[in-house]
């Protein structure tokens, strides 16, 4: 487990880089990633993709209002095995005043694509709670 809390933690995810146009994460395929079959769960991707967006669009939404997801749609491509690096990059489609979408990418060391996905967010009316916005900013800050 990374340092990180949540979901994100769990799976040992690195925040690389954080923008309000392009949030890179990585993490390396362990046991803790794994289906029964001793494969990657699919899953794992799935939730990597929607926390990657959301951090995105959450760091452009700012302090008017609480981005939350409401569609990812994963598309899973090629298998990686334990030990392997995989990369997701997330960049936005397009941002609205009530929603946004984003695009992923995950790929191998070898820059092959593992996964590719689209992450639809909703830009809710709602204060974002004080330890969200603090949680973003210490990932920002490294």
């Amino acid at each position: 487990m990374s340092q990180i809390p949540g979901l994100d933690g769990v799976l040992g995810v690195e925040h690389l880089e954080l923008t309000a146009d392009r949030v890179v994460v990585q993490f390396t395929i362990g046991e803790q990633h794994l289906q029964p079959f001793g494969i990657p769960h699919g899953g794992v991707y799935c939730a990597v993709h929607e926390s990657t967006a959301s951090t995105g669009g959450q760091i452009w939404l700012g302090e008017k209002g609480v981005v939350v997801g409401t569609n990812n749609s994963t598309d899973f491509i090629r298998q990686a095995k334990v030990g392997d690096v995989v990369t997701t990059t997330a960049t936005p489609i397009h941002r609205g005043r009530t929603q946004q979408l984003w695009h992923l990418d995950s790929v191998g060391e070898d820059g092959k694509l593992i996964a590719q996905g689209q992450v639809r967010l909703a830009n809710l009316d709602q204060p974002i709670p004080p330890e969200a916005l603090d949680g973003i900013r210490r990932m920002q800050q490294g």
